[in-house]
């Protein structure tokens, strides 16, 4: 989050680990934008923040023209203050998932090129794992699935027009606050898709983060992430631990040579 009260802090850590791969997360609701409130009163609440409702934010993005220009600008701000950190760019999320709403996914489609997105993150879990990695206890996994699913469908192909790779599954979508080692220890032995994304908030609990609110939570998925029976588990599945700009030059490469179907891409997985 390039408007984030730590923002520089991360840019420095990035920075003095020059192999960790950094995307943005791109904000375009509940929080705070670059551009000054003159230039985006539509996106933005009686304090100066983006609406707090992702719903509100996304019917103004549907609906009102004004508010559609007013956030492609401050898309473009987000994307060029990431820029001038000289880090390099390894994909595109967004909070609370506004980020796959079709305005914006056309956005990034646009500024791709120019911009240099490598990768977006478009939600996709199967139901019926998720489901049965969860006990069985389905509730409104089939119903956010298929919402996810025809975002998916329609912003694949504006995306890949683009130059602008996605991954194949992101996993951990339905388990936010959850994911701990049993679940990845399930999980990996399944995974069959070529390009695999994990979505996970590992973190040390912090009593004056009101963003995450997973408290615990974050402890449990960092040691899960770095657990030696997850590592070895990956290793046993014949997987690679890549990153989504590495994914995706992979793909972009594997896509030109024109191989014989069935065969596997270089960078088989990321987590």
């Amino acid at each position: 989050m390039v408007t984030g009260d730590a923002w520089e802090e991360a840019v420095a850590l990035a920075r003095a680990h020059p192999t960790l791969a950094v995307g943005l997360h791109l904000v375009l609701a509940a929080g705070r934008a670059v551009l000054p409130p003159a230039e985006i009163p539509l996106l933005l609440d009686r304090k100066g923040h983006l609406h707090s409702s992702p719903t509100l934010a996304g019917l103004l993005l549907q609906f009102h023209s004004k508010a559609r220009r007013q956030a492609r600008r401050e898309i473009r701000a987000q994307l060029e203050r990431f820029r001038g950190t000289g880090l390099g760019l390894s994909q595109v999320d967004g909070h609370l998932h506004l980020h796959v709403h079709p305005v914006v996914i056309e956005a990034l489609a646009d500024l791709a090129r120019e911009l240099d997105i490598p990768a977006v993150r478009l939600p996709h879990e199967e139901p019926g794992l998720a489901a049965e990695l969860d006990g069985g206890r389905a509730g409104s996994k089939p119903l956010w699935s298929a919402v996810f699913a025809a975002l998916r469908r329609r912003a694949v192909p504006r995306l890949e027009a683009a130059g602008v790779a996605v991954a194949d599954c992101v996993y951990g979508l339905h388990f936010t606050g959850r994911l701990d080692e049993a679940y990845f220890l399930s999980l990996v032995p399944r995974i069959s898709s070529d390009w695999t994304e994990i979505y996970c908030h590992p973190a040390f609990p912090n009593v004056s983060d009101s963003e995450s609110g997973l408290g615990e939570a974050g402890l449990r998925e960092l040691a899960a992430l770095v657990s030696p029976r997850v590592r070895a588990a990956i290793d046993a599945s014949g997987l690679t631990l890549t990153d989504s700009r590495e994914a995706a030059a992979a793909r972009r490469v594997f896509s030109a040579t024109s191989p014989k179907p069935g065969t596997t891409p270089p960078g088989r997985a990321r987590m």
